[in-house]
């Protein structure tokens, strides 16, 4: 066989194999997609932040589009932030802000002031009913009184918003967007009966003691529980 004839059938043969490697390296792609997806869509389905929102999830060639609806601007600085997972290049976030519905922070608000209305009436009602009882009993009343009124105090915010375990996560969720200390981090937020816990891993020492100071300092929160490790982002 002459040189040039070799060099023919070499190009011929790397023509042959080129489109499958091709198709073989597109099918890679589609699959890489296909698991972003599935995987933005469950963080953002566990977030306790966006519960209740409408949010679409498509991803393209690494790029995820981010559409739908949520309730304030914190809530859609969120999304993108979880959307930003291993694989992914870039994240275009579409989101709508809807601040007319009923968020859960004014749902939770709503019904404080329904009960409150209900507590009001119930001590009208206990006021006519106990008014021949003896003064000591007027005195435990007065003091009870007392303290609810200072307790339903301290639930309510400067902003006015109800602080109850939604409103702490949200908020706490938002500060560590902006935190130069904890970009890279991965935090989950949960927040029961006031006591924080913070779940996942930051990306330095500085980072994890940072998150927990941030929700320490968060108005409402009784305790901390930092369960943070320090690695690289899962």
């Amino acid at each position: 066989m002459s040189f040039r004839t070799w060099v023919a059938a070499f190009a011929l043969g790397a023509l042959t194999v080129a489109p499958a490697a091709s198709a073989q390296t597109s099918t890679a792609a589609k699959v890489d997609d296909s698991a972003i997806k599935t995987r933005v869509e469950t963080r953002l389905k566990n977030d306790a932040t966006l519960k209740g929102d409408n949010i679409v999830v498509s991803v393209d060639k690494g790029v995820v589009t981010l559409s739908g609806t949520v309730h304030s601007e914190a809530q859609k600085d969120r999304a993108k932030q979880l959307a930003k997972v291993t694989g992914v290049t870039d994240v275009d976030s579409k989101l709508d802000v809807d601040s007319t519905g009923p968020s859960k922070v004014d749902k939770a608000e709503a019904k404080t002031k329904d009960a409150a209305k209900a507590t009001k009436d119930a001590t009208k009602e206990a006021a006519k009913d106990t008014k021949d009882a003896t003064k000591d009993a007027a005195n435990a009343t007065k003091d009870a009184t007392k303290k609810g009124a200072e307790k339903s105090k301290d639930a309510v915010a400067t902003t006015g918003e109800v602080i109850n375990d939604a409103w702490i996560t949200s908020k706490i969720s938002a500060d560590y967007i902006n935190e130069d200390t904890l970009k890279g981090s991965d935090i989950n937020v949960d927040t029961k009966d006031h006591v924080v816990t913070l779940k996942g891993t930051v990306a330095s020492a500085a980072g994890k003691a940072r998150a927990e100071e941030i929700a320490k300092t968060t108005k409402g929160v009784k305790r901390v529980n930092n369960t943070l490790t320090i690695g690289p982002k899962k």
